[in-house]
């Protein structure tokens, strides 16, 4: 995932450290938000 999150042009620490805080109360059928090609802080 972190690579992937390199090659969307995604910083991976921002990206993976905003995804873990938001997970716990995202629901299940949106969870593709969460992934670096369709993430936006």
């Amino acid at each position: 995932m972190i690579e992937t999150a390199k090659l969307n042009g995604v910083d991976p620490q921002a990206w993976l450290a905003d995804t873990l805080a938001r997970l716990p109360d995202h629901k299940i059928n949106r969870i593709d938000k969460l992934l670096p090609w369709s993430w936006r802080q």
